[in-house]
């Protein structure tokens, strides 16, 4: 695997030996699940995060005589590597001669013809923790079709990265799409076994249908575990900085502010060709499979890296940083056009938008978010598979 820039993914290569040694993620525990699929049709959703140690779920589990019938592949491709954004076609792997079906673009969700003859569906997929990373939107279309056929449905539980704090705006279903399809803050707090088992539970599938549900936990690990993700978990998240920074650099999505893609620190810095302050440049470049069209491609940018602070502080602060957004409105040439019409599906809520250009400061917003925040952590409880600490 290949990085643009020479130190790309070097902590995400190093850290886990030092940090997370001690977890054991569900698909590690082959001995626990295995009996649930030998001898059956089995459907995988997996993407290149999908490991046990260095080798792929597909092939530890080919190996081990399991009938894989077919994959299903998230936003960014089963290897993951295509951008942001980008319709992926079906296919088939070139390595097992799988079938390959995406569930991106205008095929979400799966049919039931995709399903048909499929005994057991697992899902096994790094996630981050933000609502508005896809992979959990694509998790609740396959339990949907799962619940639909009555397919048993098992999650391989992976760690949050983000999973010690709960922050931001619950989302207004007004507001509900692939970016954000549950009534969660944008810091949910929750791993995806735990978020299926809500998703379950409150009856948020179509007509409140449940699926049948086992989630193959993971050991060793609470919600004040740091995790560093051994595997980028998408092409622009390629460091643990980017990870931690991704909840308030996210929103940036919605503006007229570029976030890094296309340079050697995606989602670690932000700026814009307007901006004429701050204290880093940066020109975004296309790069094949990771950001082929990035917002202000070829224009230079000025703005700020916050590269160190994803690494020393963000994790620690455990909190939306709104300030950065905040500041960049307010010194903005072209007010008007500095929201775009994703900014609201990202943050969920029109409320966002609205106190910042009322001139509102990130402590007044993060207020009005209390209430909705105490009244999720009491609806979580009853689903939390690991503890608090």
């Amino acid at each position: 695997m290949t990085f643009p820039g020479k130190h790309f993914g070097l902590l995400l290569l190093l850290c886990p030996l030092i940090l997370h040694s001690a977890v054991i993620t569900g698909a590690e525990q082959t001995s626990t699940y295995l009996p649930a699929l030998k001898g059956k049709k089995v459907a995988l959703v997996v993407n290149q995060t999908s490991k046990i140690g260095n080798t792929h779920l597909v092939d530890s589990l080919l190996k081990l005589g399991i009938d894989i019938h077919c994959i299903f592949a998230p936003e960014h491709g089963f290897r993951g590597n295509v951008s942001a954004g980008t319709t992926v076609s079906n296919g088939k792997d070139d390595k097992t001669g799988i079938k390959i079906i995406s569930l991106y673009g205008s095929h979400k969700k799966p049919t039931h013809d995709d399903l048909k003859d499929i005994q057991q569906v697992v899902f096994d997929i790094q996630d981050v923790g933000i609502r508005y990373y896809t992979y959990i939107s694509t998790m609740h279309y396959v339990m949907e079709t799962c619940a639909e056929l009555k397919i048993p449905f098992m999650v391989l539980d992976r760690p949050n990265p983000n999973g010690h704090f709960i922050d931001g705006p619950i989302l207004d279903t007004a507001y509900r799409s692939f970016v954000g399809m549950h009534p969660i803050p944008l810091v949910h707090g929750c791993t995806v076994g735990e978020l299926a088992g809500m998703i379950n539970g409150e009856g948020w599938l179509n007509k409140k249908l449940k699926c049948e549900l086992s989630v193959i936990t993971c050991k060793n690990y609470t919600h004040g575990t740091e995790y560093i993700l051994p595997v980028k978990p998408s092409p622009n998240l390629q460091t643990q900085s980017a990870i931690y920074l991704y909840a308030s650099l996210g929103l940036f999505e919605g503006t007229t502010m570029s976030m890094g893609q296309g340079t050697e620190k995606p989602y670690q810095c932000f700026g814009s060709p307007a901006m004429d302050w701050g204290n880093f440049n940066f020109t975004p470049i296309s790069i094949k499979g990771v950001a082929e069209k990035p917002k202000s491609l070829g224009l230079p940018c000025t703005g700020f890296d916050l590269t160190d602070y994803g690494y020393k502080k963000a994790r620690s602060e455990a909190e939306i940083n709104l300030n950065w957004l905040i500041m960049s409105y307010r010194l903005s040439k072209n007010k008007p056009q500095f929201f775009n019409d994703f900014f609201e599906k990202l943050a969920g809520t029109a409320q966002l938008k609205k106190q910042i250009l009322e001139g509102k400061s990130a402590l007044e917003i993060k207020q009005s978010w209390q209430s909705g925040l105490d009244k999720y952590r009491v609806m979580q409880r009853p689903y939390l598979l690991y503890e608090w600490r």
